[in-house]
């Protein structure tokens, strides 16, 4: 294990160059100039000139994404060019919004999904299973933003229970924090349950036709043991797949999310550093954002070792 970790680790160093040298061309090439932004559009060509370069643009793009991979090697990402603020303390101050609400919008996602999947493989064909194929069907078909503004409609509006947007910290209001996050947290949360719960019917059903489960019934082990003891461990391992790569959709549903609903997390900061062609902070979220997904995958592969004992990683 402790090899194939290694080696593992060993891996994110090219993939996060491929991501950043992606990111840092597609930024570059975007229609706009980041000195006209900063000074503003009734600026003098001399005055966006030097700015240009004094923040480094006029030289070719390869030589900048060398210096700032320079920089970056030594832990420093720069500043951004609108707040002067240092990339790693904006970005550090806007993480825990978005990662509160991630966490929120899983844990809804899977407290929904599961039991909805293990009841449909348990009862296919009923109307419970139909129940569930329909409403997976409306969260995978719902495109979130327009499921974002009926929430708001709904509950915000109209019923008045919850706030239009707005951010409060959980940890510091608790009522406050969860009527905040709990729209954002279900429109980001439907989707991933919809996928989940189907995964969950569909590797559900699979396992419970293994000869295992029939003997584990032959003895007279009662069904919920059978189900939640035999067969939801052993079908937990796609599952897992699946949720891990969703969370990395959590993460880009966010920028839209927060958005939305006026959430000062990473999402919305990703979103007005490009309008403002903010190349460090951009950049900064991206490195952030890769080594976060990159994190869940491997935690994801180490998981499998633990549900599946006959799982052994080697070199």
């Amino acid at each position: 294990m402790a090899t194939y970790l290694v080696q593992r680790l060993a891996s994110v160093v090219p993939v996060l160059l491929l991501v950043t040298a992606a990111v840092f061309a597609l930024v570059h090439l975007t229609p706009g100039d980041a000195a006209v932004v900063i000074a503003g559009e009734s600026a003098d060509p001399e005055t966006i000139a030097r700015l240009r370069r004094d923040l480094g643009l006029d030289r070719p793009i390869y030589v900048q994404y060398g210096d700032w991979l320079g920089r970056v090697a030594q832990g420093n990402l720069g500043r951004s060019v609108r707040t002067n603020q240092p990339v790693l303390e904006a970005v550090g101050q806007r993480l825990k919004p978005t990662i509160q609400l991630s966490l929120l919008a899983l844990s809804l996602s899977l407290a929904v999904a599961v039991p909805i999947g293990v009841v449909s493989a348990t009862r296919p064909g009923s109307g419970l299973d139909l129940g569930g194929t329909v409403l997976a069907l409306f969260g995978v078909s719902m495109p979130g933003f327009l499921f974002a503004l009926l929430l708001i409609f709904l509950f915000a509006v109209k019923l008045h229970w919850l706030p239009t947007s707005g951010y409060v910290d959980p940890f510091e209001d608790p009522v406050a924090g969860l009527r905040s996050l709990a729209l954002p947290a279900l429109t980001l949360g439907t989707g991933l349950m919809a996928v989940t719960a189907r995964m969950v019917r569909s590797s559900m059903l699979e396992v419970l036709q293994q000869d295992y489960i029939r003997t584990a019934r032959a003895k007279g082990v009662r069904e919920r043991a059978v189900v939640t003891r035999h067969a939801l461990r052993n079908a937990l391992i796609p599952i897992v797949t699946i949720v891990g790569l969703q969370i990395g959709h959590l993460v880009g549903g966010a920028v839209i999310t927060e958005y939305i609903f006026g959430i000062p997390g990473v999402g919305r900061l990703v979103v007005d550093a490009i309008f403002a062609r903010d190349y460090p902070l951009t950049q900064g979220v991206v490195i952030f954002t890769a080594c976060g997904f990159l994190a869940v995958n491997l935690t994801v592969d180490v998981l499998y070792a633990y549900l599946n004992p006959r799982i052994r990683y080697t070199s």
